[in-house]
């Protein structure tokens, strides 16, 4: 870890309710949530951000968003976010196989053409030596309307965004899956 981080405890008041909230789901304060703690409303903003990507009323369905987020995580090379979300991908009831080919899902049959149109789409975003072709965006169009589109696209900055801060500071996994290939 590149920074110190405090402990819940010397951070915010306001901030508190957050940490409890993840030891209730987690088991653990995310230690993540301790590097945006050290300007809290910097935290706010992001976990309000976070709040309204994961809403229940998303276009996008749960294991979908998870598929993504664990893809840009994976390009990105964040252990954190690859840990915590592959967790939640299990969790959403996806199986085993398909999380452990998630790496390769061009060369894999186990993922369907929405879910491929979806990955394409976040990894030419996330790869930013690609330019968006139009075949990407057409292909993209065949299964989602265009505020699930926004969402979609919402979600993948958001995890750009939240992978690359993790990494550059070093966040290391907190053990939240164990899959047999880490």
């Amino acid at each position: 870890m590149r920074i110190a981080l405090k402990t819940p405890n010397e951070c915010p008041f306001y901030l508190r309710p957050f940490f409890w909230n993840q030891r209730r789901k987690y088991g653990a304060v995310l230690e993540s949530a301790l590097a945006w703690a050290r300007s809290p409303k910097l935290f706010l903003g992001v976990a309000l951000l976070y709040g309204m990507i994961e809403r229940k009323s998303s276009p996008l369905d749960p294991a979908l968003r998870s598929l993504v987020t664990v893809r840009v995580s994976q390009i990105n090379l964040c252990r954190f976010c690859v840990d915590l979300n592959t967790a939640t991908l299990l969790k959403r009831g996806i199986p085993l196989e398909k999380i452990e080919q998630l790496e390769n899902w061009r060369k894999s049959d186990l993922f369907d053409p929405r879910e491929r149109a979806a990955l394409d789409y976040a990894e030419t975003v996330t790869r930013s030596d690609q330019t968006m072709g139009s075949n990407v965006f057409d292909c993209l169009k065949g299964f989602f309307e265009e505020d699930a589109i926004v969402e979609l696209t919402g979600l993948i900055a958001f995890q750009n965004m939240s992978s690359k801060f993790n990494s550059a500071l070093g966040i290391p996994a907190q053990g939240f899956c164990r899959l047999p290939n880490q």
